[in-house]
């Protein structure tokens, strides 16, 4: 069967995006199936494409996908305009390969959530299977935050998810809140399947290279973020706790906060701003970096603005990453993978918007390492599971192959 794989944002592991969709890719490969990617040029990313673009497009076979890469730039630093404009862009490509490529089967993936328009017209156009995955709820959770208001703009957006959903003969969610989000718009469950995102055990589980920045030193509590500074990120409730760890004289705790994103420019003025020598920025580092990074780190950073769409409605890389490396988890605010953390005791939760709990549970966490460690361990048993990659690709892989139109 031929895959066509429709993602804006993919990475290969060079980069320092997620790979969900390289992953995806590869399985299929593995099972014998052939799959055509296409995608943009997202910042952070790296489609493993090098030659020149040729009339707006490259492409080339990257670890054996057909990866088409449209010459169309995207940053989470970008306006809002301007990402609206490259998404746009993106979906009006892509109509064009989905009406001309050979395929058997259509797979598109959020976000954006125009990622659903080339799938819209395969199987309206040209009767094609169509399965759609869905990462993040839309226009759901930027009305939440408020990042758009305007009402005529949320009803485009709403009209084009009960499109992308109605139009869909399988859906992908990747959290509780996602799948429910889905069947709120009147598809029935047994067409939603739940593959959150995985853990890379053969990335993260196996023997690496550990390292820290010269900031930090081997006797400090190394806490880490690793992903977008963006407003769904809610940082600034890692700078509030700094200020209150730097209060009470711990300059023995270090947040290493690694990525990029639109914010993350204020949140380092910030940080100069009120002297917060215990706050480390760091640039985006690749997937085999990473995992050195998390072979030194002492409790991974699993943050998110306090929106209560956010609760059941997301399925962050981080998270992932940080259990397959047997890192435990802080968590602050409230939902599925809070209740996991609790659950199987590999980590800590917060309240939302509390610095001073916050910086309790660091102070805990730096008192007893031990423990920690133990943390660690049931959250690395959690990984292999619940969430190891290659087990949840092939229930992913069965249920976009099986599809019919």
């Amino acid at each position: 069967m031929k895959v066509i794989y429709f993602h804006q944002h993919f990475s290969t592991p060079k980069g320092s995006a997620g790979i969900r969709s390289y992953e995806m890719a590869r399985r299929l490969l593995a099972r014998g199936h052939q799959v055509t990617m296409v995608c943009g040029s997202y910042g952070g990313g790296a489609t493993g494409l090098s030659e020149s673009f040729k009339n707006g497009r490259r492409r080339g076979t990257v670890d054996g996908i057909d990866v088409i890469e449209f010459e169309l730039a995207y940053s989470n630093a970008d306006g809002f305009v301007k990402r609206a404009m490259t998404f746009a862009k993106f979906a009006f490509r892509s109509i064009g390969l989905a009406m001309t490529e050979r395929y058997d089967v259509l797979f598109a993936t959020t976000t954006p959530l125009t990622a659903g328009i080339p799938g819209i017209v395969a199987r309206w156009l040209r009767g094609k299977p169509f399965v759609f995955e869905v990462r993040d709820l839309w226009p759901e959770l930027p009305r939440a935050m408020g990042v758009i208001r305007n009402p005529v703009v949320l009803w485009a957006m709403g009209v084009l998810e009960w499109t992308s959903y109605r139009s869909a003969h399988r859906l992908v969610g990747l959290s509780p809140g996602i799948v429910d989000g889905i069947a709120h718009c009147g598809v029935p469950h047994e067409r939603i399947a739940s593959v959150p995102n995985g853990c890379d055990l053969d990335i993260f589980s196996t023997e690496v290279h550990p390292w820290r920045p010269a900031q930090v030193q081997p006797t400090d509590l190394m806490v880490v973020f690793a992903g977008t500074h963006g407003m769904a990120n809610g940082l600034d409730a890692v700078l509030d706790a700094a200020c209150e760890l730097k209060r009470r004289g711990r300059d023995d705790i270090k947040l290493l906060l690694i990525g990029q994103g639109k914010l993350k420019a204020g949140l380092q003025d910030r940080a100069e701003r009120e002297g917060l020598s215990n706050v480390v920025f760091h640039d985006p580092v690749n997937k085999e970096q990473l995992a050195g990074l998390m072979a030194s780190t002492d409790v991974g950073l699993q943050v998110l603005a306090n929106v209560p769409a956010f609760y059941y409605g997301t399925s962050p890389n981080k998270f992932f990453d940080y259990i397959a490396s047997g890192v435990p988890v802080l968590n602050n605010y409230p939902g599925w993978l809070a209740e996991k953390i609790e659950e199987h005791q590999c980590g800590m939760t917060v309240r939302p918007d509390d610095p001073s709990a916050f910086a309790n549970a660091l102070e805990q966490a730096a008192a007893d390492r031990p423990a920690l460690k133990a943390m660690g361990q049931r959250g690395l048993a959690l990984a292999r599971s619940q969430f190891a990659r290659q087990d949840l690709a092939d229930k992913w892989v069965d249920w976009v192959t099986g599809v019919s139109a």
